[in-house]
C-alpha cells in the first residue's frame, strides 16, 4: 500500500491520526462498553439477590457478612475495569505493555466479536519481555485486524504473532480463509472500513513501521522508553 504523502505537513498528518484514532475507537465501542458492563451486571445480580433474601429474612449474620464482603469485591473489579477501559480515551502516566500482553488484551477483546462474523481469531506469542507503548499497540493492531477481516472475501482464520528484536517490537497479522466445505456465513461488520492512509499517518505518529501485504498486515514496534518517575507504592 501506498505510504502517507511525504510532503504532508505535520498538522496534517496529525489531523489524519486523531482521525484514525477516533474511527479505530468507535469500532471499538461495542466491545469496551461489554467490557464495562459485565462486571457491573455481575454486581447489580448479587445485591438485588441479597436484597430479596433480606425482604424474606433468611440472611444469617455470617451470609450477610460474607455477601457484602463479595459485594465489596466486585465493586472493586467494576470500578477497575471501567478505569481501565477509560485508558483507551486518556492513556496512563505510564503507557508502557509488554508486547505479547498488548496483543494478548487486543486479541481478547475483539475475538467474540468476530467470531460472529465469520473469523476465528487465535494468537501465536512469542516470548521475552519487550515493552512497547500501550496506545500504539492497542490502536495499530486493532487497525490491523479490522482491515483485514473488513477486506475478506469469506470466514476464515486470523492469526497475530509477536517477537522481538534488539530494537523493535514485531507483530504479525495474517488472514487465512477457511478450507472448502466449512460453510460458516460471512457477516458483514455493518461499518465503513478504516481508512488505509490514515492508519499509516498514526503509526506515524507512534513511531511504528506499518507493512500491508495482500492478506498480511506486519508492525515494527519500538522500545517503549519511560518518561515519568516511579511511584513507591504505600506498604
Amino acid at each position: 500500500m501506498p505510504p502517507v504523502a511525504l510532503d504532508a505537513s505535520p498538522q496534517r498528518l496529525r489531523s489524519l491520526a486523531r482521525a484514525a484514532q477516533h474511527d479505530i475507537l468507535r469500532r471499538l465501542t461495542p466491545p469496551l462498553r461489554h467490557d464495562m458492563v459485565v462486571h457491573l451486571q455481575s454486581l447489580g445480580m448479587m445485591a438485588e439477590a441479597l436484597n430479596a433474601r433480606m425482604e424474606r429474612g433468611v440472611v444469617q449474620q455470617d451470609d450477610l457478612a460474607g455477601s457484602v464482603s463479595k459485594l465489596n469485591r466486585l465493586s472493586r473489579q467494576a470500578v477497575a475495569r471501567c478505569l481501565e477501559v477509560c485508558t483507551w480515551m486518556e492513556p496512563a502516566e505510564d503507557d508502557t505493555i509488554v508486547l505479547r500482553d498488548g496483543a494478548a488484551e487486543v486479541v481478547r477483546l475483539l475475538s467474540t466479536s468476530l467470531n460472529f462474523r465469520g473469523f476465528d481469531l487465535r494468537m501465536e506469542l512469542g516470548d521475552g519481555e519487550f515493552d512497547v507503548s500501550r496506545s500504539a499497540v492497542r490502536f495499530l493492531l486493532a487497525a490491523a485486524i479490522l482491515t483485514l477481516t473488513d477486506a475478506a472475501p469469506a470466514p476464515g482464520e486470523v492469526v497475530v504473532r509477536t517477537e522481538q528484536s534488539s530494537s523493535h517490537g514485531v507483530v504479525a497479522v495474517e488472514y487465512q480463509p477457511q478450507p472448502e466445505g466449512n460453510f460458516t456465513q460471512l457477516h458483514e461488520s455493518g461499518e465503513a472500513p478504516l481508512s488505509w492512509v490514515e492508519v499509516q499517518a498514526l503509526a506515524g505518529q507512534h513511531g511504528v513501521e506499518l507493512l500491508r501485504n495482500g492478506q498480511a498486515i506486519i508492525l515494527r514496534l519500538p522500545r517503549a522508553l519511560v518518561t515519568t518517575p516511579l511511584k513507591m507504592v504505600p506498604v
